[in-house]
């Protein structure tokens, strides 16, 4: 084995050329190591095409560098030397090639974070480059604040960035949001392009062989996998992005639609996640699209704001509030994920087309998981661990960092509104006004407490009767908890037993 003077280690996360760790790399003296390891591929049940694009892009990204020349050491799967985990493979190549130095870039997984600092070896870490804000800089910025508004870190961001400013730093439009323009429902006849597709070449066949071979038990579709697995094509799926989804993607980015799963949205988080696509140049090419006159303010805004502030904002959240945020649990929620989370089976038509996209693309866009089956869970009372663990699970572009924050915070309000200043509950309402999704279901979304009315509507109602302790206070809640009053105590008492009977039913194992 040839000696090393730097081991650097790139994690299935991190495929990007200009990765902190990698600078200064020295192809005569450096090494590169990349490892699929089965214990980052099943701590969760991933989904088969999360686990394939992460293997195949990691095997994609390996050979690039090879091509420039920079050694690379490269542990597959099946390999039979393969320890099974990443401190394992670090320690077991350092006793190979005896490294002077081992380099890696901080993880986006605080579990991985910690077993790697624990390993027993001298390992100099790096700052992740990759994103706008660093991890000092966010504890900065939330020091002495009881509570943290993404909206004022956004603002920060924006003034950082110079992205969408005038001259004299203020924003372009007179306004930071423009939310408010971007909620739209589809109107009928409007139909969304088509989705771009990536046939796969002979390295993704022989991984997606690999994953139908060791990961039989996880749950989700491995024969729809087209998703982009190299730079080149991931800035493909952008520029189709660019000329067909972005004009419209601000007026409908909360829209939902039966059979389509994609509308206007970009489709990236998971190339971007992964290291295919750089945060910067996406938010230049969005800005451009807006002075060149090929798009709304309120839809390079709304991309924009989704890049450097919600993104940015929720890793910040998680770094800062880590380990101890895992455990949230706000309103002692212990009931199990119903089964359906992962088969799709219930008759609830919006919650049918959510969960089996979400099986069939590991893809989902953030109203279906905000509004949809993570509203469902925080009306049920679902565990936040378990609730947790299926977004980590199910979607392509869930990594922890990301996952976390959104799920147990936005979600589930697990934290105590650290992040969210309201829990973001609504009843089926809400999914008629942004969807078509009522209209092909069993239940009448016009009913509440009858046999065949809507569960999110009794749901809502029950969440709020039963947390109203803890929730009337809030300022951003009280004209709910106004409408609630007004109701005859009658309506409270079918709409609470309605409630009751259909959390009885889960509680039984039962579907509906």
């Amino acid at each position: 084995m040839n000696m090393t003077r730097r081991l650097l280690l790139v994690l299935g996360d991190q495929l990007s050329f200009n990765l902190a760790s990698l600078h200064g790399l020295d192809p005569q003296s450096d090494t590169v190591l990349l490892a699929e390891v089965m214990e980052e591929a099943s701590h969760v049940p991933h989904h088969p095409q999360k686990i394939t694009l992460i293997f195949s892009a990691m095997r994609h990204f390996a050979e690039a560098l090879q091509q420039r020349g920079i050694r690379v050491q490269y542990v597959r799967l099946d390999d039979p030397e393969n320890t099974g985990s990443l401190p394992s493979e670090l320690r077991r190549w350092q006793a190979l090639m005896q490294p002077d130095e081992i380099h890696i870039t901080e993880c986006g997984d605080w579990r991985l974070e910690q077993s790697l600092k624990d390993c027993g070896l001298a390992i100099q870490w790096h700052c992740d480059s990759r994103f706008l804000c660093t991890r000092t800089e966010f504890s900065s910025w939330a020091k002495g604040k009881k509570q943290l508004r993404m909206e004022f870190f956004y603002r920060e961001m924006r003034r950082k960035s110079r992205l969408l400013l005038n001259g004299d730093g203020s924003p372009v439009g007179g306004a930071w949001n423009f939310d408010a323009e971007n909620r739209k429902a589809l109107p009928k006849g409007v139909r969304p392009p088509a989705p771009a597709r990536f046939t796969p070449d002979a390295i993704t066949q022989d991984v997606l062989a690999l994953v139908a071979k060791h990961f039989t038990s996880h749950y989700g579709a491995l024969d729809t996998f087209d998703y982009p697995v190299t730079h080149s094509d991931a800035r493909a799926l952008w520029e189709y992005f660019l000329d067909w989804g972005l004009a419209a993607f601000g007026d409908y980015q909360d829209a939902m639609a039966s059979e389509e799963p994609f509308l206007f949205h970009a489709r990236i988080s998971a190339a971007l996640n992964i290291g295919l696509l750089d945060l910067r140049q996406l938010c230049s090419d969005v800005e451009s699209a807006y002075w060149s006159g090929s798009v709304a303010l309120n839809a390079a805004e709304g991309f924009i704001r989704q890049l450097i502030g919600w993104r940015e904002y929720v890793r910040g959240v998680y770094w800062l509030k880590m380990p101890e945020y895992a455990d949230g649990n706000e309103f002692s929620n212990t009931r199990s994920l119903p089964e359906f989370y992962w088969t799709g089976e219930t008759k609830m038509n919006c919650m049918r087309q959510a969960i089996n996209q979400s099986l069939k693309h590991a893809y989902a866009h953030h109203i279906q998981r905000l509004m949809v089956t993570g509203n469902f869970a925080l009306l049920a009372g679902i565990a936040p661990s378990q609730i947790c663990e299926w977004y980590l699970a199910i979607y392509m572009d869930a990594f922890d960092w990301v996952e976390l924050p959104n799920t147990l915070g936005m979600v589930m309000h697990a934290d105590g509104g650290y992040m969210g200043s309201k829990p973001y509950c609504a009843s089926g309402q809400y999914i008629k006004r942004m969807s078509d999704y009522c209209r092909g279901c069993a239940y009448k979304v016009s009913e509440s407490t009858t046999d065949d009315a809507c569960p999110f509507n009794a749901l809502y109602w029950h969440f709020l009767i039963r947390h109203s302790d803890r929730l009337r206070s809030n300022h951003r809640m009280g004209m709910l908890y106004k409408n609630l009053d007004r109701m005859p105590e009658s309506k409270q008492q079918a709409l609470w037993q309605r409630g009751q009977l259909l959390l009885a039913k889960l509680d039984n194992g039962e579907s509906f």
